[in-house]
């Protein structure tokens, strides 16, 4: 990769030199603050070599370079007339500030994201015991069927106490005083005080009989309020007494509140937007599944699909089905089937090759890769995907398709949401969409790309040799199938990297592996080998070992942020290392006391060269450092 050339054309493309207010780099990214976002041309980024991908997040322009990032950051200031600020890696806040529908998406978001894996597990085994059953495999009246129900009910009763702590986490308040403000409005007395045909009053105002169980928006509400109470009460409150005070204080001002007035009006929103989405498929016929399935993509890429989870939620927790989700998964399948029409289209093997499997892993319900990885990048299979989308939900809206529990990814793993007496029509539909965006695909075609020569390794200014080169060099020489084993370099709870707070990991921008929930601050090399880069702010260190696999460790999400403090490096780019070798330390207890997310990727990021990575027997389980955490198939 010609590096200047790529910092020049990156210039270009966010808008010149004119258009950037300040950029910095951590140590995958080049964070750019810009003076106007839409001079940038984001598509094109995309499609640039050397260029990973590209995001919008906490007011900044990032374009994901990976490894290679300190360097290219390096010519794109020598290619500037007038130099940005310090390479630090440190954070600036935009002085942009966003609209009230943005801050509604990124709290909505921020919400649901850390939450969905219990959600998911949760709706998983329901489907798992509704199969079951049908299939008489277990009886609903026996013991094993009750303690399973309440595994697969518990994340859904107790919801208000699961997103109050998330909700405070995202609004920067206590989570637990929030996870006491949920469990107070489910106690069973409330509850059965409130079931009664009695009046129920609190010092004289009157409390309106509501089901707080399995809702969402009366405790977002709650939540949200109390931020603003424990803040003000915190403001004038003397440091001797504030942990006496403050908690006191919120929960006797928000609980009630909740129950006399937020509780009610949550319940109204909440069942008037499950009752109207409801009432919008059973009414309109095969119209609202044409719409929604059309333009699913469309609300993905924006950010608004996760103002649909909290109506989906409420939707099966009060009606006992949704009507959406089965839509979602023909959207989905769509996507899938739009990537294969690629892939019998192109003549360009590379091309064909990436086609494929997104089509695959879009098919088990990870759409990201083939949206915008393939159909996105060639518009007309976009387009098909679309097509697809409609014609597959339109079918199922004809037909009145339900999904009968909250899943997880909405693919062929999810298919057990759907269990139930539309279940045929949603295997149908599914189909029906990803035959449709294939054929249309197919039939419309792209401009495809020429096959082209593979690029030749290149030389840095002062004549080293690339990490790249390095690496292909070390694997060239392996024979095939060899495996190289990775050990764990942190002790923690291993976690796939889907559970990751960051696209650019969940998604596998940079690379595949597995992430680590570190129960120590020690970091230790993992291979053997040579340090590459350790980020200046001292939270991600890269390493090249000896059989070529060139490696991240990057400590907690948006931890540059803290310009270095917490950590401890005690190694520097270009020392050899050994397995179990110090690398780095830093202090866990206060980093998640300053708010920041310290789940670890370990991940390879020039996986392209390798056939495949393989999970040990100890994923989801607490590792030591040197354990095997996953091996790497040449």
């Amino acid at each position: 990769m010609d590096r200047n050339q790529l910092s020049k054309e990156i210039l270009t493309l966010v808008g010149g030199e004119e258009n950037v207010e300040q950029v910095i780099h951590c140590m995958t990214r080049l964070r750019f603050n810009l003076h106007d976002d839409k001079k940038a041309q984001k598509e094109q980024l995309q499609k640039t070599d050397g260029v990973m991908g590209v995001m919008e997040s906490g007011g900044q322009f990032q374009v994901i370079i990976g490894n290679d990032v300190a360097n290219v950051y390096k010519s794109l200031v020598s290619n500037m007339s007038k130099a940005p600020q310090s390479d630090s890696g440190a954070s600036t806040t935009s002085k942009k500030k966003q609209n009230p529908i943005s801050k509604l998406f990124d709290f909505i978001a921020g919400m649901f994201t850390p939450i969905l894996p219990a959600i998911t597990g949760a709706g998983m085994i329901k489907g798992i015991i509704a199969l079951l059953v049908a299939m008489n495999w277990m009886s609903d009246k026996s013991q094993t069927y009750t303690i399973l129900a309440a595994i697969g009910d518990g994340a859904f009763y107790f919801l208000p106490i699961i997103l109050a702590v998330s909700a405070a986490r995202k609004l920067g308040s206590n989570m637990f005083i929030g996870a006491a403000i949920g469990a107070s409005i489910l106690h069973p007395t409330i509850t059965a005080l409130l079931a009664s045909n009695v009046k129920v009053s609190f010092i004289g105002l009157p409390v309106t009989a509501a089901t707080y169980s399995s809702t969402v928006i009366p405790i977002v509400i709650a939540v949200w309020l109390a931020s603003y109470v424990e803040k003000f009460i915190d403001k004038y409150t003397h440091a001797s007494l504030k942990l006496l005070v403050v908690p006191t204080l919120t929960l006797l001002i928000i609980v009630p509140l909740t129950l006399v007035a937020v509780g009610p009006l949550g319940s109204i929103i909440g069942n008037g937007l499950s009752g109207g989405i409801s009432w919008l498929f059973e009414n309109t016929g095969a119209l609202a599944g044409l719409l929604l399935g059309g333009t699913f993509s469309l609300i993905i890429m924006t950010g608004m699909h996760y103002a649909l989870v909290p109506i989906m939620i409420g939707s099966i927790a009060t009606l006992g089905f949704d009507y959406m989700i089965p839509i979602m998964g023909a959207a989905n399948l769509a996507q899938a089937g739009a990537a294969l029409g690629v892939f019998l289209k192109s003549k360009n093997a590379k091309v064909k090759t990436v086609a494929f499997s997104t089509s695959l892993t879009a098919i088990m319900g990870v759409t990201e890769p083939a949206m915008y990885g393939v159909n996105m990048r060639f518009k007309k299979p976009f387009t098909a995907a679309l097509i697809g989308g409609a014609v597959g939900g339109g079918f199922m809206s004809l037909f009145g398709t339900k999904a009968y529990v909250m899943g997880g990814l909405v693919g062929v793993p999810g298919l057990a949401m759907f269990i139930g007496p539309t279940f045929l029509y949603a295997i149908l539909g599914l189909i029906i969409a990803f035959v449709v965006a294939t054929i249309v695909t197919y039939l419309i075609g792209f401009t495809d790309e020429k096959n082209e020569e593979a690029p030749q390794a290149t030389t840095d200014a002062a004549g080293d040799i690339s990490t790249d080169e390095i690496a292909q060099s070390a694997v060239s020489s392996l024979p095939k199938g060899e495996k190289i084993p990775v050990y764990s370099p942190i002790m923690g709870e291993v976690k796939p990297l889907s559970e990751v707070n960051d696209p650019a990991f969940s998604q596998e921008i940079m690379g595949r592996g597995w992430a680590i929930e570190p129960s120590e601050g020690r970091v230790v090399s993992p291979v053997d080998g040579t340090v590459f880069s350790i980020s200046k702010s001292g939270h991600a260190v890269g390493l090249v070992s000896d059989s070529g696999l060139e490696m991240l460790i990057h400590v907690g999400m948006d931890t540059v942020k803290l310009k270095g403090l917490h950590f401890t490096p005690h190694l520097k780019a270009g020392d050899r290392v050994k397995v179990g070798d110090l690398v780095l330390e830093f202090d866990l207890v206060e980093i998640r006391k300053a708010g920041y997310e310290t789940i670890t990727p370990v991940i390879v990021t020039n996986v392209a060269q390798f056939s495949e990575l393989e999970s040990a027997d100890n994923q989801h389980k607490v590792v030591k450092e040197q354990e095997l955490l996953y091996t790497v198939i040449v």
